[in-house]
């Protein structure tokens, strides 16, 4: 089935977001709909850090969501999500894991996916790489809708394993959420980061002259639409440096030091981060 809520979502305007689900609510009048409708609203609340709204959004969903498998399991994963955000991931678990379970008994695929891209970012460690599998199951097997959720599935793998110094299985997820990214070249930003995260592997493999290439690519979208990224120039100063590339190296170093601290909350704080930057900025 398909999401028709999906599309009144903008991550980037809550509040455009919160009027286009409220007069959507206004107009519906299907109970079960209007409980959906209902825990996208308590998803912005959370958002927002406003969790005792959103709590009280689902319950007034939950009242109207007797008739409606799919508003229940989207209480489920709402209700998961509002424990997340609020610091306590042990006790949101339960709730992914139910809205997957509920959402694979009524081949709500684009559900499940997200649910179970929901539990590997709540679960322990040794669980992540399990749920993460389960989500990118669903996203393959299911409905066209439902391969959206590869990019982030495969995007987390990505980065589980390379956090695991597991640089080729990194690579090769990487690389398998790229070519899905690159299917809607129109999310231009999804695209130039799934680049980023191939680099990334590739640098970690002594890879260079590729993951220079991927990242020229990354800032040249950066540049066009007017969204420069710190990381980007970051990561290219380092493998222009190992390249002997030192004007390039410098020039994307002095760019990088000049947007992270805004952009990074941890870069103020790492003295040889700052320090390694500095150091290309002035060769």
């Amino acid at each position: 089935m398909s999401d028709d809520l999906r599309p009144l979502w903008d991550f980037d305007d809550l509040d455009a977001t919160e009027r286009l689900f409220e007069v959507r609510l206004e107009s519906e009048p299907d109970e079960g709909v209007r409980a959906e409708i209902l825990t996208q609203l308590a998803r912005v609340a959370g958002l927002r850090g406003d969790f005792d709204t959103g709590e009280r959004l689902l319950r007034e969903a939950e009242a109207l969501a007797a008739a409606s498998p799919r508003a229940r399991m989207r209480v489920e994963l709402e209700r998961g999500r509002l424990r997340r955000s609020s610091g306590n991931s042990a006790a949101a678990l339960p709730f992914f894991v139910k809205a997957y379970e509920q959402a694979i008994a009524q081949d709500e695929h684009f559900i499940a996916a997200d649910a179970a891209h929901m539990a590997a970012l709540a679960a322990e460690h040794e669980d992540r790489h399990r749920w993460t599998e389960r989500g990118i199951e669903v996203a393959e097997s299911g409905t066209e809708e439902a391969r959206y959720w590869l990019g982030p599935l495969l995007n987390n793998l990505g980065w589980d394993l390379y956090e695991t110094n597991e640089y080729e299985q990194a690579l090769s997820a990487f690389e398998r959420a790229l070519a899905h990214r690159e299917e809607t070249p129109e999310d231009g930003q999804a695209v130039a980061i799934a680049r980023y995260a191939a680099a990334k592997a590739k640098q970690a493999l002594n890879r260079h002259d590729e993951a220079a290439s991927q990242l020229r690519l990354a800032i040249e979208w950066t540049v066009a639409e007017g969204q420069p990224d710190g990381w980007f120039h970051e990561a290219l100063a380092e493998s222009s440096a190992t390249l002997g590339r030192d004007d390039e190296a410098r020039d994307n170093a002095r760019i990088a030091l000049s947007l992270l601290p805004e952009a990074d909350p941890s870069f103020a704080g790492d003295a040889s981060r700052i320090g390694r930057l500095r150091k290309l900025a002035e060769a």
